[in-house]
């Protein structure tokens, strides 16, 4: 690595997505060696210095931090990976882009509007690269989809729908709060199901399909109240457990988006089918190497719903991976975003979704979350580049 330039990384936050993330840089040399930049594990950041030593020996950290302040301010880390709960992304996400540092900084980009504008305004003085891991967008069959799209296949489009399902949080003496239920706490999270599951289906929506005008929107608690790790104490449940949706995209389509964690036997279903005046397309993320493609243009005798199965060198990624009909896994999204971060750092592009573009989908999540509480229409006031 002598001859690479060496971009420095400091990780705070050591849970799942600290590891996910720490994959990926890993796997950049090995897979993408032609890069010009290169990650370099150069410190890991966590509360408990037991627990932060622990995972800086098993992953390769050059070092450790106990806080994340002084992380950011030493001067042998160039970007900063914020794999931290919501309520904590604002603070480290503008102390990192006064200190010069990059950052790379897990979904959703914020857990209000206001934190998040303030986030993009830090990101934009410092002028400093800037990326937020919705990761689906890398599942190459997604990025296919994405071609499909932009190249007209399926004409004007009519409808989008989409849902994310889980189960996991049904049983009512489930806890909210503390390290591993920070999702279930409102001032931790910010939101429940919209914030955490729908943010996904949104960023794909728009990247896909254009900007969402406006939405009307139902949520629902299914349980009050849960005992809170922090006091002990039987508190209200602030989150939305579930949210239906619908909405106008400004290309004229109409969409349908459903998010839960109480639809029993499901762990992570999400899905997506866009239907146009040509063609229809539809992607499951339990069956995420294959695209199914129906084209009205074709012969009668044959037509119908047909699968892909994205293996092939010349589809999306796949040409750094295995041979044609073996698949990549959920992991490999974060590779491929990660290796996209590097590669935006050598031709000087964006690496998308930036601090802004996901600043786009947090006002369609407030403006979801808004349309519930008042039961009306809500404007999102998006303006979508991406």
């Amino acid at each position: 690595m002598s001859n690479k330039k060496q971009i420095r990384i400091g990780l705070i936050g050591t849970g799942l997505m600290g590891r996910i993330h720490t994959n990926a840089y890993k796997r950049i040399p090995d897979f993408f060696s032609e890069f010009e930049y290169m990650p370099v594990l150069q410190a890991a950041c966590a509360r408990r210095e037991d627990k932060v030593k622990a995972f800086a020996e098993q992953w390769g950290y050059a070092s450790y931090e106990t806080d994340w302040k002084e992380l950011i301010a030493r001067e042998d880390i160039d970007a900063v990976d914020i794999c931290t709960p919501n309520d904590t992304h604002a603070e480290i996400a503008i102390a990192a882009a006064k200190a010069g540092k990059m950052i790379l900084c897990e979904k959703p980009l914020s857990r209000t509007l206001e934190e998040g504008e303030a986030m993009v305004k830090a990101v934009e003085q410092a002028g400093v690269k800037n990326t937020v891991w919705y990761n689906y967008r890398r599942v190459p069959a997604v990025t296919l989809a994405k071609q499909l799209v932009d190249s007209g296949k399926l004409g004007k489009i009519f409808h989008y729908r989409a849902n994310f399902l889980q189960d996991w949080t049904i049983n009512p003496e489930l806890p909210q709060g503390g390290d591993a239920l920070w999702r279930l706490d409102v001032d931790a999270a910010g939101s429940g199901v919209t914030g955490d599951l729908l943010a996904h289906c949104i960023d794909t929506a728009m990247w896909l399909n254009g900007g969402i005008k406006d939405v009307s929107a139902m949520t629902e608690t299914f349980i009050k109240e849960r005992v809170h790790q922090g006091s002990g104490k039987v508190q209200k449940v602030g989150i939305d457990d579930a949210c239906l949706f619908h909405c106008h995209f400004d290309n004229g389509s109409l969409g349908l988006f459903e998010a839960t964690r109480y639809a029993r036997g499901h762990k992570a279903l999400y899905t997506f089918e866009i239907n146009g005046e040509h063609a229809s397309i539809r992607w499951d993320l339990h069956d995420m190497n294959w695209l199914e493609i129906f084209d009205h243009k074709d012969e009668s005798q044959v037509r119908g719903w047909r699968r892909v199965h994205i293996t092939e060198g010349e589809q999306p990624y796949m040409n750094r991976w295995w041979i044609p009909g073996t698949s990549i896994g959920y992991e490999h999204s974060f590779i491929h975003q990660a290796a996209d971060f590097f590669l935006s750092l050598q031709t000087g592009e964006p690496c998308a979704p930036t601090f802004q573009d996901a600043f786009e989908t947090q006002k369609v999540c407030q403006a979801v979350l808004d349309s519930a509480a008042s039961k009306s229409w809500k404007d999102t006031e998006v303006t979508w580049k991406g």
